[in-house]
C-alpha cells in the first residue's frame, strides 16, 4: 500500500486532462442516446521504464480487484490492473464462450482514445479448472470465469529502444453519469498511483510458519496407485493430480513481497498476482496456455519434470536422462499431441519442434515442446481458451474419463488452480498461462498447490516427490 515517503505519479497533463475529457464527455452521450451503459477508455503513453507489477503492488487500494501478469526473461508484455470499471463473469460450461460473446459486444461499443501502438481497452482475469469451480469458502471472489476491466491499466511492451508503455484509464459510462465525475475519479485514480520498488520478504520472522499437508501424503501416493491401476486397465491414458499443502504464519502474507521473490528466482516464468477480496492469488507458471496475435497462436507443451542439481555435471545428467526415460518421453507426447490435434481443424499450418528440448527454472527442469499455428478463420483469444483448456499437462487423456476422476481422487477443489490466467484486448489478442506453481494467500494462511502427469509407469512415492520439488518455488518464501 502507498505509504510515507513514496514516489508519487506524475499529474496528468493539461492535454491528457483534455483528451480524457472528451472521450468521457462522448461516453456519457452515447449511453444517455442508447440508454444502456457505455465503456469509455483512454490510453496514454508512460515512461518506458514504467514497472507494471510494482506500480500495482504498491497503490491498490484495500479489498479492490488488482491484477499482475509478467514474463521477466522474455520481456515482451507486462500488464497489471487496479480496481474495477466493470467484471465479466460466467459459470457452467459455456462460461468461456459467454464472456468472449458480452468482450466483442462490450469492446465494439466502447468509446475509445487510442494512439496508434497503443493496446486500449484490456479485460484480465482467469478461470476456474472445472466449469463451477472455486466453491470451496477459500475461493470466494474467485468465480468460476471472471474477467474485470480495471479502472487503470499499466501495460508495458518490448526490450531496450523498442520498449513501449501505456496507462489506460477506463469508466462505464451511465445516463445519469456526469462527465465531470467521471473526469474527477479517474484523475484521482491517477493521483494515487505509486512508483517504487516491490518491498522485501522478511528474512527473519520472529516466528517460524506451520506447514502441513490438506490430506496425509499417503492420501497421495494411494490416489497415485489407483491411477496407474485406471490407465492399466485401459480406461485413461494419463490423468494429471495435485496435493494442496498449507502455510500457516504469525502475521499476513504479503503479495507483493513474495511476486518481487519471484520474478527474480524464476524469470523465465509468467509470475502473477489476482487480487479479489482480501485474498491474493500469486504464483510463478512455466506455462504458456495461449498467446494470440493477430492470426499467430503460440501455445506450449510441457510434462515431464526433474530435479535441478548446483552441479552442472549433475544437471545435464538428470536432464538428459529425463529426455531419454520413456514413461518421461510418453507423458510429453500425449500433451503434445493433443495440442497439435486439437489446433489442425483449425488452422493454415501447426508446426512444432520433433523433439522436446529442456525447460530449466530454478529448482526443476521439464521437456518441453513450443508449438505454433497459423488460424484459418479469426479465433479471439477467449474461444482459443474453450478450444485448449484443459490440456493433458493439468488434466487427463480422454479428457472426458479423467475429468470425474481427478475430484474423486484428489479430494480438493482446485479453484483456480491449474485454470486458465491472463489478459485480453479489444482486438482479441492476448495470453493466458496455466496457474501453476501459484498459492492462494488469505491472511496468514497460504495454500500451495502442487501437480503431476500420472502415466502407466509413474511411482507412487516418485511422485509424492516430485510434488514436493514444484512445491519448493513458494514453501521458503511463504515459510521465512
Amino acid at each position: 500500500m502507498p505509504g510515507t515517503g513514496t514516489r508519487a505519479w506524475p499529474e496528468l497533463a493539461a492535454h491528457e486532462q483534455a483528451r480524457l475529457a472528451a472521450c468521457l464527455t462522448a461516453a456519457v452521450a452515447h449511453a444517455r442516446r442508447s440508454g444502456a451503459q457505455t465503456l469509455a477508455t483512454l490510453s496514454l503513453a508512460a515512461d518506458r521504464e514504467l514497472d507494471p507489477t510494482a506500480v500495482a503492488c504498491r497503490s491498490r487500494r484495500a479489498g479492490e480487484p488488482w491484477f499482475t501478469l509478467e514474463q521477466p526473461e522474455r520481456g515482451r508484455v507486462a500488464v497489471a490492473g487496479l480496481g474495477e470499471a466493470l467484471e465479466l463473469r460466467a459459470a457452467g460450461r459455456e462460461r468461456f464462450a459467454t464472456l468472449a460473446a458480452r468482450w466483442r459486444e462490450l469492446a465494439a461499443r466502447a468509446i475509445s482514445d487510442v494512439p496508434a501502438g497503443a493496446p486500449g481497452a484490456v479485460a484480465v482475469g482467469g478461470f476456474a479448472f472445472v466449469p463451477d469451480g472455486g466453491r470451496a469458502p477459500h475461493w470466494s471472489g474467485f468465480q468460476p470465469a471472471s474477467l474485470i476491466v480495471p479502472e487503470l491499466a499499466l501495460y508495458r511492451r518490448g526490450e531496450g529502444r523498442d520498449r513501449h508503455a501505456w496507462i489506460t484509464l477506463a469508466a462505464l459510462a451511465s445516463p445519469d453519469d456526469t462527465p465531470q465525475e467521471l473526469v474527477a475519479r479517474l484523475q484521482r485514480r491517477v493521483s494515487e498511483l505509486r512508483a517504487d520498488p516491490l518491498p522485501l520478504l522478511d528474512p527473519e520472522p520472529a516466528v517460524s510458519a506451520q506447514v502441513a499437508s490438506a490430506m496425509p501424503a499417503e492420501h497421495y501416493e494411494a490416489a497415485v496407485a489407483r491411477a496407474v491401476e485406471l490407465i492399466g486397465g485401459g480406461e485413461i491414458e494419463k490423468i494429471v493430480l495435485a496435493r494442496e499443502v498449507h502455510v500457516h504464519a504469525a502475521h499476513a502474507h504479503d503479495p507483493a513481497a513474495v511476486v518481487g521473490v519471484l520474478r527474480e528466482e524464476f524469470p523465465s516464468c509468467f509470475t502473477f498476482c489476482v487480487g479479489r477480496g482480501e485474498a491474493t492469488l500469486v504464483g510463478a507458471s512455466p506455462e504458456l496456455l495461449v498467446r494470440r496475435e493477430g492470426q499467430r497462436v503460440s501455445t506450449l507443451a510441457l510434462a515431464g519434470s526433474t530435479r535441478r542439481s548446483a552441479d552442472p555435471s549433475v544437471d545435464a545428467h538428470l536432464g538428459e536422462r529425463m529426455l531419454r526415460d520413456p514413461s518421461h518421453r510418453e507423458e510429453h507426447a500425449i500433451v503434445a499431441r493433443r495440442i497439435e490435434r486439437t489446433l489442425r481443424p483449425h488452422a493454415v499450418w501447426v508446426a512444432s519442434a520433433p523433439e522436446p528440448t529442456l525447460a530449466r527454472i530454478a529448482n526443476i527442469q521439464h521437456l518441453a515442446t513450443p508449438i505454433r499455428a497459423q488460424l484459418a478463420r479469426p479465433m479471439d483469444a477467449l474461444e482459443l481458451l474453450e478450444l485448449m483448456h484443459p490440456t493433458p499437462a493439468v488434466g487427463g487423456e480422454p479428457w472426458q474419463r479423467a475429468a470425474p476422476l481427478i475430484p474423486a481422487l484428489e479430494g480438493l477443489d482446485r479453484g483456480w488452480y491449474a485454470g486458465p490466467l491472463g489478459w485480453t484486448d479489444a482486438a482479441g489478442d492476448g495470453e493466458f498461462c496455466v496457474a501453476l506453481r501459484c498459492a492462494l494467500l488469505r491472511g496468514g494462511v497460504a495454500r500451495c498447490f502442487a501437480g503431476n502427469g500420472i502415466v502407466r509407469d509413474s511411482d507412487p512415492a516418485g511422485e509424492l516427490a516430485e510434488t514436493e520439488v514444484k512445491l519448493q518455488a513458494l514453501l521458503p518464501l511463504l515459510t521465512g
